[in-house]
């Protein structure tokens, strides 16, 4: 419970970073620099969210993500969990659509390409003007609304043009068959169905009923929710017979 408390303290610092933090998480701001042949913060930021995703996964997504942390904050007013399906592929479209744009607008650059981390900060800081403070909170109002309508993490599961890098990253693991996080069941025959797994769960996850299916042993990870598992190790924390534990490797374990 300790490692919980630790999480949600993280995530809502993240949050109130925000302001400061904002344009390294914006995909509009590439555009802008690359168009002036510049490889701006949010850039190396998304680059280095691919590359540490690799052993890693989506811990990001647990610990240091202000819209995380915003939803979160949304869970006492609604915590049901978000309908699945054809809305878990928006961000993926999202996400493919921009990443063809960069690459477009990177290619018809003529220009030399430099690096400016702070590219259109005020010193490092993102709203710092009037018109930012319009862009902060329609971005807030982005996160939010999905999250009080359809339930934990909405934005994160249907809109969050983040999750792609992470989801990639955990992909390119498995297929270069390198050691990464997750999350294992260590003893499943302790398992009791209390549920306590599922409920703790901020993405939603039904971990009991995929363990009781059988699918984690034969799929190595629970189906239909590979990409949503951010690794908070909730579920391990609330088990109250340890039959889930954090590992790190390749093992046939691995459903993150």
């Amino acid at each position: 419970m300790k490692r919980q408390k630790i999480r949600k303290l993280l995530l809502i610092l993240s949050l109130l970073l925000f302001p400061v933090t904002l344009y390294y998480f914006s995909p509009a701001l590439i555009f802008n620099a690359g168009m002036k042949g510049v490889i701006n913060g949010s850039f190396l930021v998304f680059v280095a969210m691919f590359v540490l995703s690799v052993p890693f996964g989506r811990l990001f997504c647990a610990y240091f993500c202000p819209a995380g942390g915003l939803q979160e904050c949304v869970f006492t007013v609604n915590d049901k969990l978000p309908k699945q399906g054809w809305r878990n592929k928006i961000k993926y479209v999202i996400w493919s659509v921009w990443i063809l744009a960069v690459v477009v607008c990177f290619l018809n650059n003529k220009k030399e390409l430099t690096v400016d981390f702070w590219f259109e900060t005020e010193h490092g800081i993102s709203v710092s003007e009037i018109q930012s403070y319009v862009i902060y909170y329609g971005i807030l109002c982005l996160i939010l609304i999905p999250a009080l309508l359809a339930g934990k993490r909405a934005f994160c599961h249907y809109f969050c043009w983040m999750a792609p890098f992470m989801v990639f990253g955990t992909k390119l693991r498995r297929l270069l068959h390198l050691p990464g996080l997750h999350v294992k069941v260590k003893a499943k025959q302790n398992c009791i169905s209390c549920g306590k797994c599922s409920k703790s769960c901020p993405m939603g996850i039904d971990i009991i009923r995929e363990m009781e299916k059988g699918q984690v042993k034969s799929r190595n990870y629970i189906p239909g929710h590979l990409s949503e598992c951010i690794q908070c190790g909730a579920c391990i924390d609330q088990c109250p017979r340890s039959v889930l534990a954090y590992g790190f490797g390749a093992g046939p374990d691995d459903f993150s």
